[in-house]
């Protein structure tokens, strides 16, 4: 399988159109296309329950002729100019890890082969056949922190055949952290939570660098849940600290209900001292189509931002 770009991060060059697909259904926007804003154009359609369990093995994708169905009828409604688009998939199906290189070669075949090298012990799957992009964040001392992004390849096929299936064109998959993470529009430190299901994912931005990455899968006991949920944002408030030498003020949360229901979950009053939890703001000009569900709007919002 040829290398692909997950996420291929020059804004510039995506695609003026996104969707999203999750578990609860996809969410797809359109952007104006002008330099100097425009508004932006949201729909929702949802998916059947368990159509969608995102993993790393197939099939993600149980009922392929609804998840088509969502697709095209997500796209439909905001009157999608081009084929091509930027798919945001859910993070359980892809692996993202912070890791430090040396060096790594100039050339960007050799240095894909470097860093394949190093996954093949990572992953809990087929690496030569995987799709990979890394991005160098930082170098310092001598040494360099690279975001590494890898992904099945037969998982990566599933969602493309999907989108094609609905008449698009996949071009830039990106997993939903990173397209969340590129909604925040500050080049300050923040922390944010993207949670959905049984799955987690805590993350730590600062400007355009990814500093901390981290899913977790979590228990299916409704008690459990609830307090892997709360040591999950603790584990990364306390990293947040350390590392950054202080506190957050506000807690980016993007998941079923949104902020509105993140503040009244059981596991927000396990969380002590707690940052203020905030949804991510989506465009100033936007207008959907269909009804968003709360707090699912900020991946295609990110996966257009730039």
């Amino acid at each position: 399988m040829a290398d692909r770009n997950i996420p291929k991060t020059a804004a510039a060059m995506r695609p003026k159109l996104a969707c999203e697909i999750r578990p609860e259904g996809v969410i797809a926007a359109r952007g104006s296309g002008h330099r100097h804003g425009g508004e932006t154009v949201m729909a929702f359609a949802p998916l059947p329950a368990g159509a969608l369990t995102p993993g790393l093995k197939v099939p993600n994708v149980s009922n392929r002729s609804a998840a088509a169905a969502a697709v095209e009828s997500a796209l439909g409604e905001v009157n999608a100019k081009t084929r091509d688009l930027t798919l945001v998939i859910p993070d359980a199906a892809a692996r993202v890890l912070l890791l430090d290189f040396d060096t790594l070669p100039g050339k960007r075949a050799e240095a894909q082969q470097v860093v394949r090298f190093r996954l093949r012990k990572m992953v809990p799957f087929d690496v030569e056949s995987a799709a990979v992009s890394y991005q160098v964040m930082a170098e310092q001392a001598g040494q360099l922190s690279v975001l590494v992004t890898v992904m099945p390849g037969d998982v990566l096929a599933e969602y493309e055949a999907v989108v094609r299936d609905a008449g698009y064109t996949p071009g830039v998959v990106l997993p939903s952290t990173l397209a969340v993470a590129a909604a925040i529009q500050s080049s300050d430190s923040a922390l944010m939570v993207n949670h959905g299901g049984s799955l987690v994912t805590t993350a730590v931005t600062q400007g355009d660098e990814m500093l901390l990455h981290r899913l977790m899968e979590l228990p299916a006991d409704q008690r459990g849940h609830n307090q892997e949920m709360a040591q999950a944002v603790i584990t990364a408030l306390a990293w947040y600290e350390d590392t950054l030498r202080k506190i957050p003020d506000v807690l980016y949360y993007t998941g079923p209900g949104g902020a509105a229901a993140a503040r009244m979950a059981p596991w927000a009053a396990m969380v002590e001292p707690a940052p203020r939890i905030e949804d991510l703001a989506l465009p100033e000009r936007a207008s959907t189509m269909t009804s968003i569900p709360a707090g699912m709007g900020a991946g295609v919002a990110g996966a257009l931002a730039g």
